[in-house]
């Protein structure tokens, strides 16, 4: 006789199975229901899996939305905004900048001598009473016990003090005016309370920069120096002790190195969406899943969409765009490509797969000839990759609808399971009240089987 068992808790009703059949009737019902119970497996199967692909549908219409954003940004004006570059054969020595439109050309630019400022040092004692210091007619108190330090902060804190403090090693301050140059008035010090002692011999005058552009001498009072070439700001950095340094102010035109950093960036992006979509493409589902995981893998194998899609963006990357001159219709001519074929003639992997890279020489040279050719086919070329992936991806568009469609189904599917499963407790509850009766009346047939069995044994014992 099987062991008796206690149905679900709450209000389910306890039961024990067999007590008078002998029969596990508890595993019949689980049978029964456990037959019952696929149509719900296979549908929660079916759910789980249609909440994986849409979950992976709305992760590559992200991509894609951040691709189209990506490609947009050719079409801004700023992209191809005109600047002029100046660069220095020594930058450690002369660097240059340029805010506004220079002469076009090379010049030559010799440092023979540096700006600094006037400079005094002293020896420091800290003072065993409160010290007023006066330099350059400011003030500043230092309490009995005073450090180095202390006076230092107090002058370069001090916003409208002439001069800068430096603490050297053994406690020496070393003042020097905040303006370079020759000619400024020196530094005046006034201390009765004795706490600086200037050292003998070391006091600097200030100097202005020396040097030549083109021949042409010049002087400066500071080391940055906005007029001796127009439109060009020079900043002294070192003397040209091996000969002149060579400042190059080229033609205004688009920034190679921004353009280049634009179509790099795109294809970054564009590389990470085809493969995130080409992973999809090509993951088989396993043919017997037995977890959520298995159930979510492969939901897109295959998936005619995005295959279409796939195509579309790659042939907008190399196919000539119409009405554009041959040599200038596609990204293709400024660098823009997959990649040669490598190792015995076969495409690489990158080729096959789509992914593209680019030829920073050839993107320069196409930049510099011909930048207005080269603006108008990205804009063009930009237009056209942003209609194929905004008619997928964009608010509104076929992956919008898929995602809703799906979301629609898995929706009414919960309610179906939900349905089935209020139906399967009903049908557990009648299997398990006509087992629990025909318990009790195998029960109650026995009880009187037995007592006819015993009422037939007295009878045979008294005689009768």
């Amino acid at each position: 006789m099987s062991t008796p068992s206690v149905g679900g808790g709450g209000s389910s009703p306890i039961t024990f199975s067999g007590l008078a059949s002998g029969l596990n009737t508890s595993s019949i019902i689980s049978a029964l229901l456990s037959v019952e119970r696929e149509p719900i497996t296979r549908l929660s199967n079916h759910q789980e899996r249609l909440q994986a692909g849409q979950q992976e549908l709305r992760s590559i219409q992200s991509s894609l939305q951040q691709l189209a954003f990506a490609a947009s940004e050719f079409t801004l004006p700023s992209s191809f905004e005109s600047s002029q570059t100046v660069t220095s054969s020594e930058p450690l020595r002369v660097s240059a900048t340029t805010t506004t439109g220079a002469g076009v050309g090379g010049h030559e630019v010799e440092v023979k001598q540096l700006a600094n400022s006037a400079q005094r040092t002293f020896a420091f004692t800290s003072p065993a009473a409160e010290d007023a210091i006066t330099i350059d007619g400011h003030e500043y108190k230092l309490k009995a016990g005073g450090s180095a330090q202390e006076l230092a902060g107090k002058i370069n804190s001090d916003s409208s003090g002439t001069v800068y403090a430096a603490v050297l090693e053994g406690g020496k301050i070393v003042l020097s005016n905040r303006a370079t140059g020759a000619g400024a008035e020196f530094i005046k010090v006034t201390d009765p309370g004795g706490a600086l002692v200037e050292q003998a011999g070391t006091a600097k005058e200030g100097k202005n920069a020396e040097y030549t552009v083109d021949g042409v001498a010049g002087s400066s009072t500071s080391n940055t120096i906005a007029n001796a070439i127009p439109g060009v700001t020079l900043n002294l950095l070192g003397l040209t002790t091996t000969g002149p340094v060579t400042i190059d102010v080229q033609a205004p035109g688009p920034s190679v190195s921004a353009i280049e950093a634009q179509v790099q960036s795109f294809i970054k992006i564009y590389n990470s969406t085809v493969e995130t979509i080409q992973k999809q493409l090509t993951t088989k589902p396993p043919s017997n899943p037995q977890s959520a995981g298995e159930l979510g893998t492969g939901t897109l194998f295959g998936d005619n969409e995005m295959m279409t899609l796939l195509d579309g963006m790659r042939q907008a990357m190399y196919e000539p765009i119409a009405g554009l001159p041959a040599e200038m219709a596609s990204p293709f001519n400024i660098g823009v490509d997959t990649g040669a074929p490598t190792g015995g003639g076969t495409s690489s992997q990158a080729s096959i797969e789509g992914l593209l890279k680019l030829e920073p020489t050839k993107l320069a040279s196409a930049v510099q000839a011909n930048p207005a050719g080269v603006e108008k086919m990205l804009q063009s070329w930009s237009k056209k990759l942003q209609g194929i992936v905004n008619a997928v991806a964009e608010p509104g568009g076929s992956l919008e609808a898929r995602i809703n469609g799906d979301g629609t189904e898995i929706s009414e599917m919960k309610t179906r399971i939900s349905t089935m499963n209020e139906m399967l407790a009903v049908r557990q509850k009648a299997l398990q009240a006509t087992y629990a009766e025909l318990e009790s009346i195998i029960s109650q047939n026995t009880a009187q089987s037995n007592w006819l069995v015993g009422q037939t044994e007295q009878l045979n014992k008294s005689g009768l």
